[in-house]
């Protein structure tokens, strides 16, 4: 049985350590939800993805190929009668905005229909930070907020009960904080849910004028009067009352923090805590507001929908400025909002390094990349209109420019030629496979319809990459396995396009076809281009063999094989392969297609299994529990991990998580936030971990027991050391990732990162390298040599190490990985 399987059969009351987007998953499937249908977009996408995937024999499940055709199959669902969830990130539901506004005002009996839609204010990976909920509002569609993981879990039968007793559909809108961390959870009752069987006609479910007409009408009057007064009665609204000198009114994932700078200074403020923020329970914030003595303050991610919905109402509430830039809380700015000085170190005078996130080592994209940044640089293409996905990162290697909206790069590219008629044979449009299917596709038909000329590019690497490789029209096979008919490039045929197609890892062919494309621009047609290349995180193992040697004697030294993150250079311009070259899985290398003296060539194929050059002793297959009580539980531990993307940060917190929950804390708290998004293509990473008297996955300023740095610059983080308490550890590896781009010279000197950590306890280990001696070419399992190194430090060192092994291995429990996993943290072990 799957880990997901387990979760959704375990007895309800057991407790479980899960990120925010599993815990909703497993809720859906224990609520006795029909079916869930969504569109990829992080943070939203492990809900189906690593979620609901793995348990397609309890729940319908499948990805759409838009937002807009996510919502349409969803309100499909709930006019048979089903509960439906429809899961986006928020720029998916402004694509989304047609049906989601016009399948609101329906009032007939149907099944549920409910919208998870994840925030990203951050952002990691959105293109904009738009708060939805003025939208949302219009549309008088009621939202509500989880505040903790514990609602996330029981998010989906909240408002799936909402939706059916109100005949509305029901917005839960998600924190990506709260999507990507991990908390503790009490599995919730298994229920079964009847079909809706409704004597109304399909024939209700029209947006006719006079249909519209009675149902918003009907909306107004009827269902949201009834609607605010059940949640003024809302036991999801909680009152935590104080001395009454200071209020703070919160929602979603802000009174986490407000709970964490609470508890951690100990002052007595009264909280009310809203679980719907449309409507709102205007008589209870009333009431709250008048109890109390001094100011009230507003805390909430996103612009400022609730603080004016409290000032158009008279109410006198403290927050966030007209022009004031934050829309996502952490609990030191909540902290100083509410007149708390918090003291940290001051900023340091060494820069970390600026690190932009990358496509991969070998991904099949690059030699275009370089191809449109020689022609832009040679003045044969003047502009490259992009997209949303994994292309966009061509923008770093400049070979893109305009990026505004998935799928709307032809349209943009269309927009400009017809005002610049001059440009057409200089300028080229760019969108993955996954963003055609999506909605450029439209573009496509427009631009023929249109007679506009041009050069339209689709990457097609089959697979929807950017967000975890999730299988779209391109890929081999649906998400339910079937195999898939849809031919992208018969498609495009038959739109009536020009279609040419070249392999991603064909310089030469890249170059040509590109450059033929554009001389037909020039003489009035339009062509679209398909590069292709399978997503190498796709890819099998074995095409992983390949490595790469440079003849010194050939070589140059010219630096044009310097394009890709696996190949760096030395002090005299030597060029050398590190543990990120994948050979461009057994494909046409690039760097050997750019060198001009053919100095690079492929090695002879290797086995790059951990255990393939070191014979590693084997990993027990029982660990032997310590007896509960026979260790001491600190009230509180923190850790916070920074590296960078790639380098297994996730992994080292969801290893923590597992310690502390076999350790016992799962009777008072464990919690894990982390970094997603684009970040985890070489950019900079932080994972943070707390358990115990612990509230919110944000660490405050100087409660951090350890702070650990996987990469010996990203310790140099604005706001990062200011974590350590006084007396905390730094555990810094000894390792060295150069950007791609960046020069030697750039890199801060040893001794300078060193400065900066002067005063606190430093301790310097060269993980990497005893990955590699470990006979791990790929140095991934460095990490787990730091996790046994931490083991060893103060206060981890109270936990038991048979508590660590199993905490390893119940995060990757395949026989392989856990032999490499168990004598990389004994190696750790022993380096300090």
């Amino acid at each position: 049985m799957n880990a997901i399987k387990q979760l959704c059969t375990q007895n309800a009351g057991e407790a479980a350590v899960l990120q925010g987007n599993i815990a909703f998953a497993a809720g859906c499937v224990r609520s006795g939800i029909h079916a869930v249908d969504g569109y990829p977009g992080t943070p939203s996408t492990e809900v189906i993805d690593k979620g609901l995937s793995n348990v397609q024999d309890m729940i319908k499940v499948g990805w759409s190929v838009s937002e807009a055709v996510a919502v349409s199959m969803g309100h499909g669902h709930s006019l048979a009668g089903e509960d439906c969830i429809v899961t986006m990130k928020i720029p998916g539901l402004f694509q989304a905005g047609d049906p989601f506004s016009s399948s609101a005002f329906f009032t007939e009996d149907r099944g549920a229909l409910v919208y998870y839609l994840a925030s990203d204010f951050t952002p990691s990976s959105t293109q904009h930070l738009v708060d939805p909920r003025p939208f949302i509002r219009s549309c008088f569609t009621p939202i509500f907020e989880p505040r903790n993981h514990q609602e996330m879990h029981e998010a989906a039968e909240i408002a799936a009960d909402i939706s059916r007793q109100y005949k509305t559909p029901v917005v839960i809108l998600a924190s990506g904080t709260l999507c990507h961390s991990e908390g503790l959870v009490r599995l919730s009752e298994i229920r079964t849910r009847e079909r809706v069987v409704s004597s109304v006609p399909l024939k209700a479910f029209n947006t006719l004028p006079v249909t519209a007409r009675r149902n918003y009408d009907k909306v107004v009057t009827e269902r949201m009067p009834a609607l605010a007064a059940m949640v003024e009665k809302s036991p999801l609204n909680v009152w935590e009352r104080g001395s009454r000198k200071v209020g703070v009114i919160t929602c979603g994932v802000g009174e986490m923090m407000v709970r964490e700078v609470k508890q951690a200074l100990g002052e007595d403020i009264d909280i009310l805590s809203l679980g719907f923020t449309c409507p709102l329970p205007m008589n209870l914030i009333r009431e709250f507001h008048a109890s109390i003595e001094g100011d009230v303050y507003v805390v909430e991610d996103g612009y400022r929908y609730l603080q004016e919905e409290l000032e158009r109402a008279g109410l006198a509430v403290k927050g966030k400025s007209p022009a004031n830039t934050v829309t996502e809380w952490d609990p030191a700015g909540i902290a100083a909002l509410l007149g708390y000085s918090l003291k940290s170190p001051a900023a340091s005078d060494v820069a970390p390094l600026p690190r932009a996130p990358m496509i991969c080592a070998g991904c099949p994209y690059r030699l275009f990349g370089e191809t449109v940044r020689s022609m832009k640089k040679r003045g044969k293409i003047e502009a490259c209109f992009g997209d949303i996905g994994c292309n966009t990162l061509l923008y770093f290697m400049d070979a893109m420019d305009t990026n505004v909206a998935m799928g709307a790069g032809e349209a943009h590219r269309a927009g400009f030629i017809a005002a610049n008629p001059d440009k057409a044979a200089k300028c080229i449009s760019l969108l993955g496979d996954g963003t055609e299917c999506h909605s450029g596709m439209d573009a496509t038909r427009n631009t023929i319809f249109r007679h506009i000329p041009g050069v339209k590019v689709v990457l097609d690497n089959n697979w929807t990459a950017m967000t975890g490789g999730q299988p779209g029209p391109t890929s081999p096979v649906n998400l339910a396995g079937q195999e898939n008919t849809f031919d992208l490039q018969a498609s495009l045929k038959a739109h009536g396009a020009k279609v040419v197609v070249v392999n991603g890892y064909d310089r030469k062919g890249i170059r040509t076809a590109l450059t033929s494309a554009l001389e037909d621009a020039a003489n009035g047609e339009f062509t679209t281009m398909v590069v292709t290349g399978v997503c190498i995180r796709k890819m099998p193992k074995s095409a992983y063999g390949t490595r790469m040697t440079v003849d010194a004697d050939l070589c140059k030294r010219c630096g044009q094989c310097q394009i890709c993150p696996g190949i760096s250079a030395d002090a005299e311009g030597l060029p050398s392969f590190n543990n990120l070259c994948s050979g461009c899985v057994s494909q046409n290398a690039a760097c050997g297609q750019m060198c001009p003296v053919h100095a690079i060539k492929a090695a002879e194929a290797v086995d790059t299994r951990a255990t393939a050059r070191v014979e590693l002793p084997k990993a027990p297959e029982e660990i032997a529990m310590p007896a509960p009580g026979s260790f001491t539980l600190p009230e509180k531990i923190a850790v916070a991990i920074r590296g960078v993307g790639g380098q297994g940060n996730l992994f080292f917190g969801r290893v923590l998580t597992q310690l502390a929950f076999l350790a016992g804390y799962g009777d008072t708290n464990v919690v894990k936030g982390e970094t997603h998004g684009m970040a985890q293509m070489g950019g900079p990473v932080i994972s943070t971990f707390s358990c115990g008297k612990v509230v919110s996955p944000v660490l405050l300023p100087g409660t951090a027991d350890c702070l650990v740095s996987m990469e010996m610059s990203e310790v140099l983080r604005p706001g990062y050391v200011g974590m350590l308490r006084p007396g905390g550890t730094v555990l810094l590896a000894d390792t060295r990732v150069l950007p791609y781009g960046v020069s030697e010279d750039a890199y801060p000197h040893r001794d300078a990162i060193l400065g900066t950590l002067d005063g606190y306890d430093v301790i310097i280990i060269d993980v990497l390298k005893a990955a590699l001696e470990l006979g791990d070419p790929t140095g991934r399992i460095a990490n787990v040599v730091m996790i046994g190194a931490l083991s060893t430090l103060a206060p981890f060192d109270g936990f038991p190490a048979e508590l660590w092994l199993q905490a390893l291995r119940n995060v990757s429990p395949k026989p392989a990985i856990w032999t490499a996993n168990h004598a990389a943290f004994n190696v750790g072990r022993g380096l300090l």
